[in-house]
């Protein structure tokens, strides 16, 4: 009896991975078409999530999108949103599972953006300016996303609308984003603040900067912040 279980296990196994194969979007499959671009050695895992609106996203070549990852463009599908893509991953990114980005008017990921499991990018939100309206029938706000080539982002993070990021910065898992980070940033907590930043002269510090220790030849301190 075990003998069948393990050859009707295996089976199972080899035929998902078949489906998984061929479910998956690329270049050349018929769902990648419908995209406004989408680049040489793209893989969308198989399941997908939610994916809408299409011709106004583009990803650049061999970037990786994993499981159940969602891509949306608009409110739903059959909205046109204007001639330019407003979604645009960059060459050489991998998106974790589970993932959302969720575009309104634009997101752009750089090149090379690394993602853990269940993050979640949007460039809108709702509004609460009439205490009478319920929130969800308000018209809801739009600003632009940035996210610089190089980063990382944790697993879990949100980056709410208005965040623009640099080059090589590092988002905690769960922080959740929303103002303006210089490249080389490392950014953690809710709402996320910068803990610590990079420059030549002193390497990764804290915003402060760093100071020789006195009593420890070679050592390190923190600097206080001014602020």
């Amino acid at each position: 009896m075990s003998l069948v279980r393990r050859a009707v296990g295996a089976l199972i196994h080899r035929a998902y991975g078949a489906i998984r194969r061929a479910g998956a979007i690329n270049a050349t499959a018929p769902a990648g078409y419908r995209f406004g671009r989408i680049g040489d050695g793209v893989s969308i895992a198989f399941p997908p999530g939610a994916i809408f609106g299409e011709q106004w996203i583009e990803i650049g070549d061999h970037t990786l999108v994993g499981e159940r990852v969602s891509l949306s463009c608009g409110m739903g599908p059959g909205v046109d949103l204007g001639p330019e893509s407003i979604l645009r991953i960059g060459g050489g990114c991998s998106i974790g599972r589970g993932s959302h980005v969720v575009a309104h008017q634009s997101i752009d990921i750089g090149d090379d953006v690394f993602t853990g499991p269940y993050v979640y990018i949007t460039d809108q939100n709702h509004v609460y300016d009439d205490p009478d309206v319920p929130i969800g029938r308000q018209w809801p706000r739009n600003s632009p996303v940035s996210i610089g080539s190089g980063s990382w982002i944790g697993a879990g993070a949100i980056i709410l609308p208005g965040t623009r990021l640099g080059r090589q910065c590092v988002v905690a898992g769960g922080a959740v984003v929303r103002g303006e980070f210089p490249d080389h940033s490392v950014v953690a907590g809710v709402p996320a603040k910068l803990v610590r930043g990079y420059t030549s002269e002193l390497g990764w510090h804290a915003p402060g900067g760093l100071l020789k220790h006195p009593a420890r030849p070679g050592g390190w301190t923190e600097q206080a912040s001014a602020g």
